[in-house]
């Protein structure tokens, strides 16, 4: 098993994480995709997946008002937004594999911070 981390800017992680807590507090949050896995770049998307922590087949309630915030935010980079309870188990598996933990969401849950190479 081995750590993966988002290759952001720490200014750009900042304003991230400030959009997250006000828009979507309840949330599990992750990062995956290129930004996790090392094979982005400079212009490369960030890819976010949303999770209800009390119960995954839920679809959280804040993805559109997320995603309105992004966009009338001043972070210079795309953000793509998927909702857990929305996507197929093949594309959770995948995204399993290699995600960073950008918000634990309410719950008692332990959320493990490394991603999981497989």
């Amino acid at each position: 098993m081995s750590s993966h981390h988002l290759n952001l800017l720490p200014r750009y992680l900042g304003m991230l994480q400030d959009i997250l807590e006000k828009v979507a507090p309840e949330a599990q949050v992750w990062a995956f995709g290129s930004r996790v896995t090392g094979q982005g770049h400079d212009a490369s998307d960030i890819d976010l997946v949303m999770r209800d922590p009390r119960d995954l087949q839920h679809e959280t309630r804040q993805t559109s008002a997320l995603l309105e915030a992004l966009v009338d935010s001043n972070l210079p980079l795309r953000v793509d937004v998927v909702d857990w309870a929305r996507i197929p188990d093949e594309f959770r598996q995948e995204i399993e594999r290699a995600y960073v933990v950008l918000r634990k969401g309410q719950s008692a849950q332990a959320v493990n911070p490394l991603a999981h190479a497989q």
